[in-house]
């Protein structure tokens, strides 16, 4: 290895967007890299990551290289000392930031790099990096505009591109607009590795929101979660209809089908694998393993076709905004641990709705898991919290039933297996990440195969 390698394969689990926590790395090597253009030595950098499990990955970095003492801004970024200079995290450094987005401004090329422009993008605007992000880095231009680089790479193009600008080409008003992407190779494949939008100036967070509305549930001792000032079912309702309006639009414009017994049944096989694979890691799933895959042979037993298509694929409080129009839904990706193909494969839209009804368990939850309560207390703030998730749940579905004209609640069979899908892989997303939270999916498991 060189010595950045080497510096790497120690730097990179601690990163927030580093997906192979939980496991140590045998291996970093760089695949590629291409300098970006002005005096600064920063290069968009691919390296390849073997964990000692054996397992392989691909990421992007911007590396830059510095003599002489490190900026006070950028120590927090520092990767370590190579030759003689200081080599660091770049996607903080403004004149790099402002040479993807010169880049990224007009079509063209450089090294192994392709920039693809289809909106009008101001070249001049400050940069600033987002902090709340898990498995990508994000940095915002002037408040108008924002660049996605995507981590952890897998080679072919992007799903968020995809999704996104066929979406708005139809008019939704759903989306942020894509105005330009970058794209490099890998693995011999066309990769995407950026994806610039329009940035919601002033929009709020649908996450940020929801968990507010619990805090003020809390914060009241005597009432009920449709009774505190910060009700949020009207807006739970509200996302609701815009989440089917977005999947109609979806089954337009992308293809759908509709699966038959063979479809279901291959969906059930992947369920009961995802299950095994998780009964590897987290041993107190054990318990609920011979009702979980009960459940999931349902899902073979079928019988009544099942609309499938493109779905988002991650969907939760996270991936949504709301603006002063509307709400807006971000990050078409899906999740980033699944492979490509199965990120772009037809789905039921159950999936993301189950992700959704996760979410709003989450939500109310996670306080309790945050905080430290008494044993007399506890008892009444899980109650409290279990009102306010099933409220919203209920205001969700409302929204989309009548949006849709179908009530996702009557196709009980598959609603329950994907959320509980979604609930087994966030314990071992817990599990390797937060033990703390722990408790969250493996609640929300006990109860649902109890219904």
């Amino acid at each position: 290895m060189t010595a950045l390698e080497d510096l790497l394969r120690d730097w990179l689990p601690g990163q927030r967007w580093f997906g192979g926590k939980g496991s140590a790395l045998e291996q970093v090597r760089i695949d590629s890299e291409t300098r970006l253009p002005g005096d600064a030595d920063v290069r968009v950098t691919v390296v390849h990551v073997q964990a000692a499990d054996g397992t392989t990955d691909r990421y992007q970095l911007l590396v830059g290289r510095r003599g002489g003492e490190i900026e006070h801004r950028l120590v927090h970024a520092v990767i370590g000392e190579v030759d003689g200079v200081t080599a660091y995290d770049a996607v903080h450094d403004h004149e790099a930031a402002g040479a993807l987005l010169e880049l990224l401004a007009r079509d063209g090329e450089l090294g192994g790099l392709r920039f693809t422009n289809v909106g009008e993008v101001d070249a001049t605007m400050p940069s600033r990096v987002m902090g709340a992000e898990q498995s990508n880095t994000s940095i915002v231009y002037g408040d108008t505009v924002i660049l996605k680089l995507f981590r952890r790479l897998q080679p072919g193009a992007n799903p968020d591109i995809e999704v996104t600008q066929a979406l708005a080409d139809a008019g939704s008003t759903h989306v942020a607009c894509p105005l330009a992407w970058m794209d490099g190779e890998v693995d011999g494949e066309v990769t995407t590795l950026g994806l610039l939008q329009v940035f919601l100036r002033g929009a709020s967070d649908g996450w940020a929101m929801a968990t507010a509305s619990v805090r003020d549930l809390f914060a009241e001792g005597d009432l009920h979660a449709d009774e505190v000032g910060g009700d949020f079912a009207g807006e739970a309702e509200r996302l609701g209809t815009a989440t089917a309006e977005v999947h109609a639009l979806m089954a337009d414009t992308l293809p759908s089908a509709v699966a038959g017994t063979q479809e279901s049944q291959a969906t059930a096989r992947q369920l009961h694998e995802r299950l095994d694979a998780a009964l590897a890691v987290v041993p107190e799933l054990a318990e609920h393993a011979d009702a979980l895959h009960g459940i999931y042979d349902d899902v073979a037993e079928l019988r009544d076709p099942v609309p499938v298509q493109r779905v988002h694929g991650d969907y939760h409080l996270g991936q949504v905004l709301r603006t002063q129009e509307g709400w807006v839904l971000l990050d078409f990706e899906g999740e980033p641990a699944r492979p490509l193909a199965e990120r772009t494969a037809l789905m039921s839209p159950l999936r993301d709705i189950a992700g959704m009804l996760r979410s709003f368990d989450y939500a109310a939850r996670h306080l309790l898991a945050e905080r430290s309560v008494s044993s007399g207390e506890e008892p009444q703030l899980a109650y409290r919290a279990a009102e306010w998730a099933e409220r919203n749940r209920q205001a969700f579905c409302d929204g989309y039933a009548r949006a849709a004209g179908r009530d996702p609640r009557d196709e009980a069979v598959l609603l329950r297996a994907f959320e509980l899908d979604k609930a087994v892989y966030e314990v071992v997303y817990e599990a390797r990440n937060r033990p703390s939270w722990l408790g969250i999916p493996l609640a929300s498991i006990e109860r649902l195969v109890a219904a």
